[in-house]
């Protein structure tokens, strides 16, 4: 009795860390850029090439658990994660860190559906095993708010790198526990892992988010931005092709075809695509425009975080009261509002004006969450409720990189754009026009404080145009929820917490 629970108390550890490597970085990007000098584009890069491994890989290594065993894969996941973070923490440079988010990402997709698969051999008992996938959940969830607080600290007492390290120890027991506590467990009869399905979603993704992050640098009718944009519809257009003639597909695509599910599935991804987009748009301004420190910038993100998660839990009985198409459409609508607040700053509004359009924001994004993943669960029919579920949650990730890439790019070209260099030396000036961290290196370098008042003003300028794409689109959500969701009861038995998992009750 007492071993299952100390097996639970490692995965928690381990979803934990994988809830933390979702924002952890993102306070320390300030920081990446003066100390290696990372521009914008690199700075998406960093953010980008954890979650786009991470959706591209989730299901197929789900599958390879099902098939090879959950326990030996979960193990095989968490030492890879080992590995991703042992490479980050001896990094030296841009493509180190790239490389090392990378692997981090490979892990992690191992990670995230076998730790709540391996689950149901450890709980028999209904009751216990509601409460243990809950627990795990939310691990996922509660280290989302915590990433930013905790890779604060450690940058205001330790080197960058310590956002890496601080993974180790925590994984390290994930292993252990691994090892000597989970019975292994499988499902011959899964679907087999299609290689060439996996390497079409990672190409094709990885090539339309480059094309979306090199563009605002290059220019959108650059010759490699074309041709790997079309690169990448090509190859996406490729898997649908490839997925709609399988007999088992991997992805399950023709679930997309049930209004309920694709509609619900866009605005849960709509509310990882603004997540995941605010959470890199923001630390450059509470760091380099307000200047406070790593570890104060993680805590002025909480209000968003924070309305995240308290009005999550809300949405369950909210939903119950108004249904699924009046509470999301609300939830999104709350979040257009918000959004078109925060696109009022200015330099000399302060951080109360941003704690209050944050606070609204997270009440908006939590209000959205739960009953859009609730009623895209709701609607899988019971003999492909496995498929759909990797279906959500690799569209999900997928709407994170494209949130990172589009509300960066807007950021990054309105910068470039709006930025004045005028009698600032050629060299210092292309510096500058990389980020608002590397214009304020140059500043105080050079003893010019227009360019660093103009940086300030520019990044701000960048970061309202990517909240009016905010506004824009959740709105448009909104509307279209409003419009063609059903209304129909959702079957009672399973719900969703607010990292997404599916619970049957």
């Amino acid at each position: 009795m007492t071993r299952r629970w100390w097996a639970l108390g490692a995965l928690v550890a381990s979803m934990l860390v994988l809830g933390f490597d979702m924002t952890i970085l993102n306070v320390a990007l300030p920081t990446l850029a003066g100390d290696l000098g990372a521009t914008t584009g690199e700075q998406q890069w960093m953010a980008d090439a954890y979650v786009v491994v991470f959706a591209a890989l989730m299901l197929p290594a789900g599958l390879l658990g099902d098939r090879f065993g959950r326990r030996r894969m979960l193990i095989c996941g968490l030492a890879v994660f080992l590995a991703g973070s042992l490479v980050g923490v001896l990094a030296d440079g841009v493509p180190a860190v790239v490389a090392a988010r990378c692997v981090m990402g490979a892990g992690a997709a191992f990670v995230m559906p076998l730790a709540l698969s391996v689950l149901p051999s450890l709980f028999g008992e209904p009751e216990d095993r509601i409460k243990a996938v809950g627990i795990v959940s939310a691990a996922s969830a509660i280290g989302m708010p915590l990433g930013p607080v905790v890779g604060g600290w450690l940058l205001d007492h330790f080197w960058w790198g310590s956002v890496f390290l601080v993974n180790v120890p925590m994984v390290a027991l994930g292993i252990a526990a691994c090892v000597f506590l989970l019975p292994e467990t499988s499902d011959p009869a899964a679907p087999r892992v299609d290689p060439v399905s996996t390497a079409l979603t990672a190409t094709g993704l990885g090539a339309l988010i480059y094309a979306i992050i090199e563009a605002p640098g290059r220019g959108w009718g650059d010759p490699l931005v074309l041709a790997t944009a079309a690169a990448g519809a090509v190859l996406l257009g490729c898997l649908v092709v490839r997925e709609r003639g399988t007999a088992v597909p991997m992805l399950d695509l023709g679930l997309l075809r049930q209004r309920t599910f694709l509609l619900s599935t866009l605005a849960a991804t709509l509310v990882m695509f603004v997540l995941a987009g605010l959470m890199f748009v923001l630390p450059g301004y509470l760091q380099a425009v307000l200047g406070h420190d790593a570890f104060g910038t993680g805590l002025r993100i909480l209000p968003l975080m924070g309305g995240l998660v308290l009005t999550a839990k809300a949405g369950a009985p909210v939903t119950a009261r108004f249904g699924a198409r009046a509470t999301v459409a609300a939830g999104l609508a709350v979040l257009a509002f918000a959004a078109l607040l925060g696109s009022r700053t200015t330099v000399d509004s302060g951080y109360g004006f941003t704690a209050l359009w944050l606070s609204v924001a997270g009440i908006g994004l939590g209000f959205a969450v739960v009953p859009s993943m609730d009623a895209a669960l709701g609607a899988l029919p019971a003999d492909r409720a496995g498929r759909g579920s990797g279906l959500l949650m690799t569209v999900r990730q997928t709407g994170s990189a494209l949130g990172i890439a589009l509300l960066g790019s807007v950021l990054a070209a309105a910068y470039g754009n709006r930025l004045d260099t005028t009698g600032v030396p050629a060299a210092a000036a292309d510096t500058a026009g990389d980020s608002v961290v590397a214009a304020h290196a140059v500043a105080a370098r050079l003893g010019a404080q227009r360019l660093a008042d103009s940086a300030d003003t520019a990044y701000v300028h960048g970061m309202s145009l990517a909240l009016v794409v905010v506004a824009a689109t959740a709105l448009a959500g909104a509307l279209l929820v409003g419009a063609f969701l059903p209304p129909a009861d959702r079957p009672a038995g399973r719900t969703a917490d607010v990292a997404g998992a599916p619970v049957d009750a």
